[in-house]
């Protein structure tokens, strides 16, 4: 089981303020997950850093028609999302 340093679990929208927050306080090697409206930052925001492992919870993206968007981000289940919580040394929601 690889150990993950920080795990940010975004859920909002790419127009809420707290999603560029989320987004500016990725450091090299750190995972992001994105749930919820989360997920529209696949298909809305092209400059997500590079060095970061993206996650995105697969149902959300299904609901969100978004499916064709996701080339930077391995799709996740509910029990993958959990796995990577476990891994983590910190979780850090947004």
């Amino acid at each position: 089981m690889t150990e993950i340093d920080t795990l940010h679990i975004l859920n909002k929208a790419p127009e809420h303020p707290r999603s560029a927050e989320c987004l500016r306080a990725i450091e090299p090697g750190d995972v992001l997950l994105l749930i919820e409206s989360a997920v529209l930052t696949l298909a809305t925001c092209s400059d997500l850093q590079a060095g970061i492992t993206i996650y995105a919870l697969a149902p959300d993206v299904l609901a969100r028609g978004i499916a064709h968007s996701t080339a930077e981000a391995s799709l996740v289940d509910f029990a993958a999302m959990v796995e990577l919580t476990v891994q983590a040394q910190k979780v850090i929601s947004w």
